[in-house]
């Protein structure tokens, strides 16, 4: 009999070769992915570029895992909804880069599409007592947003620790999930503070068994 999956993986295509997206979406697909995390950069949120609306829109067209799109990008309510009609599953907004949180949340759910609210690490974890009812995502930063490869920061377990404690005093629903240095060394202690959600990329896409990696994180 199978068991549920506690843990769901969302690999990180900014680690991707992105000359040949389609395979490489494909072949974490294949490994057993339950989401593909976009990364959208604007420079001026985060000092890096990736990738808009068209990147969304295609990728969409080649699988049929959920698109977990998170934007770094300054002022995201200007764009929520174009990444919305792009495809977008979840669209993920940083505190730090908005003066209308809850406003750009609810445009969201207007179009559809799951959100959710994204902190920093030099964020406290309190600022999101307000929106977390209203997330289906609360995406916790355990790196400096804006590259990928980066170590990941320790202060980051017993923040999600205290996120878990936040939605359960809440009384939310909000998966949680975690974003930055994740690996081997570190996906059991995040999932041991209730982690719901690992998003990894170096660890996934430099792997010559990835579905090794997604098959051990799932049993966590």
């Amino acid at each position: 009999m199978m068991t549920e999956k506690k843990v769901k993986v969302a690999p990180s295509i900014l680690s991707a070769d992105f000359s040949d997206m389609g395979s490489a979406i494909a072949r974490m697909e294949q490994c057993g992915a339950d989401l593909i995390h976009c990364d959208v950069m604007d420079g001026i949120f985060v000092p890096n570029i990736t990738f808009g609306f068209k990147m969304i829109a295609d990728i969409k067209k080649h699988t049929r895992l959920p698109l977990d799109v998170h934007l770094m990008i300054d002022r995201p309510e200007r764009y929520v909804e174009r990444f919305a009609d792009a495809g977008a599953d979840y669209i993920t907004i940083h505190f730090e880069a908005t003066q209308a949180l809850i406003p750009t949340l609810e445009q969201i759910k207007k179009k559809g599409v799951r959100c959710g609210a994204v902190i920093s690490p030099d964020t406290s974890t309190e600022v999101l007592k307000e929106c977390f009812p209203l997330c289906d995502i609360v995406l916790l930063m355990s790196v400096y947003p804006g590259f990928g490869g980066q170590k990941f920061i320790e202060n980051s377990l017993p923040r999600m620790k205290r996120l878990k404690q936040m939605r359960a005093e809440l009384q939310a629903n909000a998966l949680l999930e975690i974003d930055g240095g994740v690996s081997e060394s570190n996906a059991k202690a995040l999932a041991e503070v209730g982690t719901d959600i690992l998003v990894a990329g170096n660890t996934l896409f430099s792997s010559a068994h990835p579905e090794k990696i997604i098959r051990e994180w799932h049993a966590l």
